[in-house]
């Protein structure tokens, strides 16, 4: 029963599917400005409402895009500065990056639509 509310909750991913992977500060050039392809980033805090209803959708996001679009989640209280340096004024924030240039940025909860628009 726990392991149902917490997979509705957007904690863990079901069987066999993935979920966007959390990166640090140290990580992000590596990872999101290096990457070839789309990368998409949320910028969220842990005591955020709206990015906690936000994980679910980020989560298959990146299970349905798997292969095609790197999906990362990035915790603004763990890496200020990469917030900083991306704008990021409130959460949950949600930045495109292609070729380790912003493509697109949406800021606040979104639809699964919104965010593949962006891709």
């Amino acid at each position: 029963m726990k392991d149902c509310i917490r997979r509705r909750a957007g904690r863990i991913p079901n069987k066999g599917e993935n979920m966007a992977s959390l990166i640090t500060s140290a990580e992000f050039d590596e990872k999101v400005l290096k990457a070839d392809g789309v990368v998409l980033v949320d910028f969220f805090a842990t005591w955020c409402g709206p990015c906690k209803m936000m994980s679910p959708v980020v989560d298959e996001i990146a299970s349905e895009n798997e292969g095609k679009v790197a999906v990362y989640k990035i915790d603004i209280d763990q890496a200020p500065d990469v917030a900083q340096t991306y704008g990021v004024m409130s959460v949950p924030t949600f930045i495109a990056f292609e070729g380790g240039q912003v493509k697109a940025q949406l800021v606040g909860a979104q639809t699964k639509k919104a965010l593949l628009d962006i891709l």
